[in-house]
């Protein structure tokens, strides 16, 4: 065989086409419901007012951009005069910089907490207030805001666009296509939704669904591998959020756990912070259940082409033996993640003296390991789930033996009185049972 034809693993094209119309009866009713959920609970553009841009300028000031020259250690603007009052004069960093456009190099003082972390350099780019033409000498002109990334962002994307495209090609462009669709729809449909006090249960998992729809069609094309990867996503999304639910009113996690949860709860009254936590929890574990889900689908229809004639207990056993392998490099995957993500949060409870297990109950520590927790739960079991279906529809479709046209182009290729070897296939299938 020269290759891999995966036409070759269905074998009879009515039996394929009744698994696959069995396949879209199950998936059918979800779509539909997943689209009428979207169209109720469409936001109407009645949502909390927009806050202020926290960097926004008043009258006389304004968000300038500019270039550092250069970064030397000299006495603090801020400091300057003290001695006359009986006080210290300090040093710190002052960048020099050069406004973009028209304007003269001047002096700017940065904040410790910055200067310790990331000094200015030479070439960095930083936004900054330019408050000259209201202060009236007691306070500081300029005020150090942020450093502009907009390049090292953008190659940093180009890079993954490329490299993406390199290796999967075309399937890669669409999957990059279908996360932009799928960033686009939750910006514009379930965070304005969530704004305008709809369920965060509902919100969630019909946002979630529309998204794993569109996604994985969208990406691999419509097919029985990707409409068994489909299923076993919808599974573990619904064991997800039973789990979630569950689990956020039994651990009574409110989800007021920082400054954005607080600033939401003044400004957005209506929006319960722990439905938000709630609807966090399902987005999160979509990129990791699609991630199994698909891999445990590809790998039996795989496994079926290289032995077509083993069992589906053969085919669930062969399966089950990769899910495991994906299990255990994922869960430590995401535990990792998330310790990532919280390792500030790790590195100050450290510092406190008090026992570790009150430590990890307090409610921020608490809500990062549920969802590792909750997600690694809803992944385990979509392993089994998508493998069982895999193997019901490859063998739904008809895999017992080569097709007629290999058939045909077989007898053709044989001579007279000529013995025919067993089918490669046949041995492999031989070498999986043994296995």
């Amino acid at each position: 065989m020269g290759g891999h034809h995966h036409g070759e693993v269905l074998v009879d094209p009515q039996r394929r086409r009744r698994a696959n119309l069995i396949l879209w009866i199950l998936l059918a009713p979800v779509g539909v419901a997943a689209l009428l959920g979207t169209i109720l609970l469409w936001p109407t553009g009645d949502r909390a007012p927009f806050l202020d841009d926290p960097y926004g300028a008043g009258p006389g000031v304004s968000m300038a951009t500019g270039t550092v020259t250069r970064t030397l250690t000299e006495t603090c603007p801020s400091s300057e005069g003290l001695e006359d009052v009986g006080g210290k004069e300090l040093k710190c960093e002052i960048s020099y910089v050069a406004p973009d456009g028209a304007g003269k190099t001047f002096a700017l003082e940065v904040p410790p907490e910055t200067t310790r972390s990331r000094p200015l350099k030479p070439g960095d780019r930083i936004k900054y207030l330019d408050l000259s033409k209201v202060s009236d000498g007691s306070s500081a002109p300029y005020v150090f805001v942020d450093f502009v990334r907009t390049v090292p962002l953008a190659v940093l994307a180009l890079a993954y666009a490329a490299v993406v495209c390199l290796v999967a090609r075309w399937r890669g462009l669409r999957a990059l296509l279908g996360l932009a669709g799928g960033l686009v729809f939750i910006v514009g449909f379930m965070i304005p939704a969530l704004l305008e006090g709809r369920s965060p249960m509902l919100v969630g998992l019909v946002g979630s669904t529309v998204v794993m729809f569109a996604a994985l069609y969208f990406a691999h094309g419509f097919s029985a591998r990707t409409s068994t990867a489909l299923l076993g996503t919808l599974f573990g999304l619904g064991v997800t959020a039973a789990i979630a639910g569950w689990a956020t009113d039994a651990a009574a996690l409110t989800g007021a756990t920082d400054d954005a949860a607080l600033t939401l709860n003044t400004v957005a009254p209506g929006l319960s912070l722990s439905g938000l936590l709630l609807c966090g929890l399902l987005i999160a574990g979509l990129g990791v259940l699609n991630d199994v889900t698909i891999t445990q689908s590809s790998a039996i229809w795989e496994l079926a082409e290289i032995a077509p004639h083993s069992t589906a207990r053969q085919l669930f056993a062969s399966g089950m033996r990769i899910g495991r392998d994906h299990i255990a490099s994922t869960v430590y995957t995401i535990a990792f993640a998330y310790a990532g993500a919280a390792l500030p949060i790790l590195v100050l409870v450290s510092l406190y003296d008090r026992p570790l297990l009150d430590t990890l109950s307090t409610g921020e520590m608490a809500e990062e390991i549920i969802r590792i927790l909750v997600g690694s739960i809803g992944l385990v079991l979509a392993i089994p789930v998508t493998t069982a279906i895999a193997v019901v529809v490859v063998k739904a479709t008809g895999n017992g033996g080569p097709t007629k046209r290999s058939g045909r182009r077989a007898l053709r290729n044989s001579q007279p009185g000529q013995v025919q070897q067993p089918a490669p296939e046949a041995q492999t299938g031989d070498l999986l049972h043994h296995h």
